[in-house]
């Protein structure tokens, strides 16, 4: 069985150059200002902004590689001053966070070079231009953040009017009946 492409997601340049996920760094944001506790007790992503970037980001991810790709996400790491921050996998994505003192971009180019050496297709997610022109090339193919996260925008909208339509229709076990049984059973009601 062929192992499935590579999807390789430049982390930190998604978050800061899209939208979607820009407003969840932003929102409680600021040294000292007093959050909403309760509203932050509802929201699944924490307090943090920058956790809630990140697993917004994994979740979109996960969603939209399943089945098809084999999702890595790389954050840069370089300015940390503790290596605390191990590599792990969560819902079939596999989260990297660079070393202290060394860039995403030096993660990623060994990411697609050990999966090119392996004739495995590449799909790269960043706007860096930089990286794409370093990396790019048969087998990789690079889509920008945007439109990762128009694709991302998309598939959640779909699942949503999905999730919309399955709730308004009602099914009441006269609905699920046959005809046939619908009949029988309203003739032993007497109807």
């Amino acid at each position: 069985m062929a192992r499935r492409a590579l999807l390789v997601v430049d982390g930190y340049n998604v978050i800061y150059g899209t939208t979607r996920y820009q407003g969840l760094v932003d929102e409680h944001a600021g040294a000292g200002a007093l959050a909403d506790v309760a509203h932050l007790s509802r929201d699944p992503y924490g307090h943090d902004p920058f956790v809630r970037a990140r697993e917004a980001l994994l979740a979109d991810v996960a969603a939209y590689a399943q089945g098809t790709y084999e999702p890595v996400i790389v954050f840069d790491g370089a300015g940390n001053l503790s290596d605390d921050r191990p590599d792990f996998s969560t819902a079939g994505v596999r989260i990297v966070f660079s070393r202290t003192g060394e860039s995403a971009d030096t993660v990623i180019e060994r990411l697609v070079t050990k999966a090119r050496h392996e004739n495995r297709d590449v799909l790269l997610v960043t706007s860096d231009n930089t990286i794409r022109f370093t990396v790019g090339g048969v087998p990789v193919t690079s889509i920008s953040s945007q439109l990762l996260a128009g694709d991302i925008g998309r598939v959640a909208q779909d699942v949503e009017a999905a999730r919309e339509e399955r709730s308004h229709s009602r099914m009441t076990l006269e609905d699920r009946l046959s005809p046939e049984a619908r009949e029988k059973l309203w003739r032993l009601l007497g109807k």
